[in-house]
């Protein structure tokens, strides 16, 4: 069982995935305002990348950027930092 000591080790990345999943899974991206089924891009963090699929992108990790998956239609299909 691995170690956990509060303010050392934490899943402090995994909490702020969970909250994108919550916002943008299932939604499309817009260029406008929110709406029932839109989430506006101006409202992504500005470490951002949005794939499409099929599309080639680095394999660079970054743990503050969000790389958001969009299925072909447009619509959010799973969110991950990194």
């Amino acid at each position: 069982m691995p170690l956990v000591v509060p303010g050392v080790t934490s899943n402090s990345g995994d909490e702020k995935t969970q909250e994108w999943v919550n916002k943008l899974v299932g939604k499309k991206l817009s260029d406008d305002d929110h709406t029932e089924t839109t989430f506006c891009k101006r409202d992504l963090p500005e470490q951002c990348r949005v794939i499409q699929p099929g599309q080639m992108v680095t394999k660079d990790f970054r743990p503050e950027r969000l790389n958001v998956h969009v299925k072909e239609d447009g619509t959010v299909s799973h969110v991950e930092h990194g």
